[in-house]
């Protein structure tokens, strides 16, 4: 703890010392003006609180999100994507309302501050794309008096927005207290006082002009307009108390200075001119009025320019046309490249357009009579030339379909790029713009950032000179994704192996696979265990379980990029098997396989634990559960279904020691009719029955039985015998009879265990070699005991085609060890080796068995007799038509006497 403690600290100290303060910085931006005139520069300013410390500057203009959110974009202003040195930034030819912020970096890699807060700059100039109107249509109003705003435009959707002249946040009409959104209109509640500047924002990201409204709950307001007046036109400004009249001298105030003082309540001017613009107030009998803006408006027509294209394509040109409205005869049209104070580049006498091959900024104007009368200048259009270099966008890693939470690259490269200093800008219609950078990083995406993107550089020491626009990359976010297991076969056979298979939506897209068994938990869970091989993943989609004998589950999940990112774990998949297993095993009773909903069905659970669950899959389902839910009662080991209802499920056991059972497929059906067939497997050759039961009626028509949909029995017989079952008859069973069918059921067949072929010639070589071992010194002792009655008798046994051939000696020889020796204390050895026949194709004769028994016995030490007795018991088949032989036995005795130097 202490340690950590010290190294928290310690990064304290650094960034401290680094940059004079434990916070990140928090720029401040102004704006002057705050309220634009016609043809006025705006200039912005970010302040640091370390301003001598090596800041570079970044500048962003809001542009209301048209993705339907109603929030912002930011887009970085001209010249500022690499960052300014320049604390200060200046804005030609702003003429609508707009908001700005900044943010500010040092350092390499480059440290980066906060963004500041938002900071406007109001116009009151109307425009027909987004335009508010108030109503009254005044600057000042009691707390008792009814205001609404309305927008209008080019759009179906507005938003009203106000900013206090106290606050730094904005807030929505209908959003808070004071105000009821209907439709495209603003009512405010004027139950409190307020000064604050309100504007309109539509759907598709225009903002409207703004206009400053102040609510008093005083006597005195000052009666203005809240919308611009128009040069040359009159305009009266009054002031009004609320509760009685002007009884002495009433001072009127433009910009801070009196104009007017006397006992007039009204300030009329006949002719607005530009002058005339600015804040107004009123006061009286030691009272004043709040001060509002009068904005004054050139009644002189505005030009209006437009470009067929911005983009001049390599060797080409761009078409720009000037115009007036309203349109009338007579205007000569100046066309100007970069500062307005420029000479013009061409004059006409018509409205024609003209073509340019030079990027650059242009605006134009129009002008007539003599001396010419010029109209407003136009608003400026930015044409750049094209370069015959190209944009190109990548994405890293390139896939075709990226998922929440991923990490990603979008990069613009510029073709042929060379040594140019290149600034990029970038397009997109997803609601997360990137930064004007040839790369954007995106550590986790989301759905926000699915869309097209494009990009273009700009040369950077020549800002009209672009590339033309890349060709979009499609960005899909899906969610995060949910791999697929599927498991063949899903009933093992004997010997058989399981191949998992693990899919994904985007199977090329570079996935690696982890594989899983389950592994009942003591909790009533299943924990994971990683398969052999997959603790770093495999390139494969499968994988294959060699020798699964018993049940089990599985999951799969996929990885992939680095570092690397986690699909979910897919659903379980079960592998089933009947084989039975000592450590766990599951009966049924009754055995059967199927039953009627009327039916008492019990399965029990045995094995080496104390602790048991029941488990079922249902056949339409993708969950497992357990028994104490809503199908079933679990007592002890043992679950009791509730067969008040149908079902088609797999039922198994699991240990508390993390066991599976046998499986078993049951069915309850509420239905008249249901095939009786064995819910455990059947031993192979073995006989069994299969039966058609009815619950209420009998059979009086042919029955059909089916074995893996085909006919195998139609009479009138409601019962299917098989004497001699073999693995051919395993398979899935079904009965009909007049129009009605049972549910299907699957009869396992167990194959009798036999000894593996494969070990045969190696049990072979070794039996020999221990063979030869043992007889060498029984043949030298036979060989000395040669002359003293000694007696062998040897059994040679060959198998031809299915006869057996048997060699004895002359029983006569032997008669005096006709059977072994008996009495004295003696100490007796015994040894059983069972001999079994193997019939052709290797299958095992089980019908006839052989055993050897071997005793050995031993006198007192003068006259040692070694004895062995070999018994060979001979069962024999009966044949059709021929009675059985009577069994019999074969014994082999043998006499060595060792001599003294045994």
């Amino acid at each position: 703890m202490g340690h950590a403690l010290l190294g928290v600290f310690g990064l304290f100290l650094l960034n401290t010392l680094l940059y004079g303060h434990a916070e990140d910085p928090s720029p401040v931006i102004t704006v002057s003006p705050s309220w634009l005139s016609a043809g006025a520069s705006v200039t912005l300013n970010c302040r640091v609180k370390d301003p001598s410390a090596g800041w570079k500057f970044y500048w962003y203009k809001m542009v209301p999100d048209p993705s339907g959110n109603f929030y912002y974009s930011y887009e970085l202003l001209p010249g500022s994507s690499s960052g300014t040195e320049q604390d200060s930034y200046i804005v030609h030819g702003q003429t609508h309302t707009a908001g700005y912020r900044c943010r500010a970096g040092r350092g390499d890699p480059e440290y980066q501050s906060y963004t500041s807060q938002s900071k406007f700059v109001w116009s009151s100039d109307i425009h027909s794309s987004a335009s508010l109107t108030v109503s009254p249509d005044r600057a000042q109003h009691f707390t008792s008096d009814s205001v609404s705003l309305s927008c209008e435009g080019n759009s179906t959707e507005w938003r009203v927005r106000r900013l206090l002249t106290e606050g730094r946040y904005r807030s929505d009409c209908s959003s808070y207290w004071w105000g009821i959104m209907t439709g495209s209109t603003c009512n405010i509640k004027t139950d409190s006082s307020s000064d604050a500047v309100y504007w309109c924002e539509s759907r598709s990201g225009e903002i409207s002009n703004a206009v400053n409204i102040t609510v008093q709950d005083g006597d005195m307001i000052l009666l203005s307009p809240a919308r611009p007046v128009t040069e040359g036109h009159s305009v009266s400004l009054s002031c009004r108390l609320k509760r009685r009249k002007f009884d002495s001298i009433v001072f009127f105030y433009h910009n801070e200075k009196v104009i007017q003082s006397d006992s007039r309540w009204e300030l009329n001017i006949s002719a607005v001119s530009k002058s005339d613009e600015g804040f107004y107030k009123c006061r009286h009998s030691g009272r004043e009025s709040a001060q509002s803006w009068m904005s004054v408006q050139a009644n002189r027509p505005k030009a209006e320019l437009r470009a067929d294209d911005r983009d001049i394509p390599v060797g080409g040109s761009v078409t720009l046309t000037c115009s007036v409205k309203p349109s009338s005869s007579g205007w000569k049209y100046f066309w100007y490249r970069g500062e307005k104070t420029s000479e013009p580049l061409s004059s006409q006498l018509s409205a024609g357009p003209i073509r340019v091959s030079e990027g650059g900024v242009y605006w134009c104007r129009g002008g007539r009579g003599e001396p010419v009368y010029y109209t407003e200048s136009s608003d400026p259009v930015t044409i750049y030339k094209i370069s015959p270099n190209k944009a190109v966008v990548t994405l890293q890693p390139n896939w075709s379909e990226v998922y929440r939470g991923e990490r990603i690259t979008l990069r613009c490269e510029i073709t042929d790029g060379g040594d140019t200093e290149w600034e990029y800008e970038w397009r997109t219609t997803s609601s997360e713009k990137p930064p004007d950078q040839n790369e954007h990083s995106i550590t986790s995406v989301t759905r926000s950032h699915s869309g097209d993107y494009r990009c273009k550089g700009r040369k950077k020491h020549t800002q009209h000179s672009s590339t033309g626009w890349s060709d979009p990359i499609k960005l899909t976010v899906s969610d995060k994704p949910d791999p697929v297991l599927t498991v063949s076969p899903s009933w093992l056979s004997a010997g058989a192996s399981v191949t998992l298979n693990c899919s994904v939506e985007d199977p090329s897209a570079g996935w690696k696979f982890y594989w899983y068994k389950m592994v009942p938990d003591p909790s009533d869970y299943y924990r994971l265990e990683l398969l052999p091989g997959s603790s770093s993943g495999t390139e494969q989609d499968s994988y294959i379980v060699r020798g699964r004998t018993l049940t089990a589950g599985y999951q799969c999940s996929a990885g992939r990029g680095d570092p690397e990112y986690q699909s979910y774990t897919s659903q379980s998949k079960f592998v089933w098997s009947s084989d039975f297993n000592s450590s766990a095993s599951l009966t049924v009773s009754p055995d059967r396989a199927q039953h009627f909903t009327s039916d008492s069905v019990s399965l029990s659970c045995e094995g080496n634990s104390t602790r048991w669950r029941v488990k079922r899959f249902s056949a339409e389902g993708r969950y497992s559960s357990a028994c104490s839910s809503s199908w079933g009662t679990m007592t002890g080991s043992t679950c009791n279904i509730k067969a008040d209802s149908t079902s088609d499920a797999v039922y198994w056991c699991e240990s508390g020691s993390g066991e599976f059972s046998n499986a078993v497929n049951i069915t309850v059906q509420d239905g008249d009719m249901i095939l009786l067939s064995p819910a455990r497997p059947v031993t192979e050759g073995h006989s069994v029955s299969l039966s058609c039961r009815f619950r209420s009626q009998t059979f009086d028509s042919t029955v059909f039985f089916y074995h893996n949909e085909k006919v195998i029995q139609s009479d009138s017989r409601w019962e299917l015998n098989i004497s001699a079952v073999s693995k051919s008859d395993e398979g899935f069973y079904k009965c009909r009879h007049s129009g009605r069918e049972s549910a299907q059921s699957w009869m396992s067949v167990q194959a009798v265990s036999r000894p593996d072929s494969s070990s045969f010639p190696v049990l072979l070589v070794v039996g020999l070699v221990c063979g030869i071992v043992a007889f060498i010194p029984l043949i030298v002792l036979l060989c000395y005991r040669a002359s003293k009655d000694t007696c062998f008798k040897s059994l040679v046994q060959s198998e031809s085609s299915n006869t057996d051939h048997v060699v004895n000696l002359d029983e006569t020889e032997c008669s005096e060890y006709s059977s072994p020796p008996h009495g004295g204390s003696q100490d007796v050895t015994y040894s059983t080796v069972q001999i079994k026949r193997v019939g052709k194709k290797g299958k095992q004769q089980t019908a006839e068995e052989r055993s050897v028994y071997s005793e050995v016995r031993t006198r007192a030490a003068d006259d040692s007799l070694l004895y062995s007795q070999v018994v060979i018991h001979n069962k024999y088949k009966k044949k059709k038509g021929q009675s059985a032989p009577a069994a019999a036995d074969e014994s082999v005795y043998s006499e060595v006497k060792p001599g003294s130097s045994l």
